[in-house]
């Protein structure tokens, strides 16, 4: 992560995204073992206090399902230009629900996942993608914002890894849904951190956590998105499929 200073939140996102906080020392609470976070060992004694979360995979199967029905279907870019003209937070989910772990007709799935509840589902692809991403907005902020109150400990900035930092229409909502600053990249975190610790190993590379980051901020392609809207809507989309 190309982070500066102590007080961030991450999100690697791709197929499955992981959303918490780095921190000196495990949160070993009942509280945050009843919220699925865990506590990873990380570099420099550091621990990633973490917890899964659902990711693309949602988007993927609906473009799949898409794909396998009409060779000619819209491109992913396509989909996603006419989801940013989609009124926001009008379908959502809770991303987190089991029933969207298998793979299948997603589509369908997340219609009959709203029916059953009484909400109004998506009728066309760019609604769907709408609801896809505005859902994963909502399971980001539930995991960010229960991973502060666990640790006790607050985040400024959010920064975003993986491939799922390529998509900006998610990366926004990320930044209104969590009313934090989103900075996004790089896309491929994971091999450049494999790439520099083991520089760091042969005296190639920063010996220090900050330098490493350092290196990376000046050199990576990333992008800065702000919050914007009302924070209230969002609370209230989460009450809305019972997750507030």
């Amino acid at each position: 992560m190309p982070a500066a200073g102590q007080h961030f939140a991450y999100i690697s996102c791709g197929t499955w995204s992981l959303a918490g906080m780095e921190l000196p020392a495990p949160v070993l609470s009942a509280a945050s073992r009843e919220a699925n976070f865990t506590n990873e060992a990380g570099i420099d004694g550091t621990v990633r206090f973490l917890r899964n979360v659902t990711g693309l995979w949602l988007l993927q199967e609906c473009v799949r399902h898409w794909d396998a029905q009409s060779p000619d279907a819209q491109s992913l870019e396509a989909l996603l230009a006419a989801a940013a003209g989609v009124p926001p937070l009008r379908y959502v989910i809770d991303a987190d629900d089991p029933v969207f772990l298998p793979p299948g007709d997603m589509p369908a799935r997340i219609a009959a996942w709203l029916t059953a509840r009484g909400l109004p589902a998506p009728s066309g692809r760019a609604q769907v993608v709408r609801c896809v991403l505005d859902s994963l907005a909502l399971a980001y902020r539930r995991a960010l914002l229960a991973a502060q109150e666990l640790s006790g400990r607050h985040a400024d900035v959010v920064y975003i890894v993986g491939g799922g930092s390529r998509n900006e229409l998610l990366c926004q909502l990320t930044a209104d849904a969590t009313g934090l600053v989103v900075i996004a990249g790089p896309a491929g975190a994971t091999a450049l951190g494999n790439v520099l610790v083991q520089a760091r190993a042969l005296g190639a590379a920063p010996g220090t956590l900050e330098g490493m980051r350092a290196l990376i901020r000046a050199r990576a392609e990333l992008r800065t998105y702000r919050p914007a809207g009302d924070g209230g809507s969002w609370l209230a989309a989460s009450r809305r499929i019972g997750r507030g």
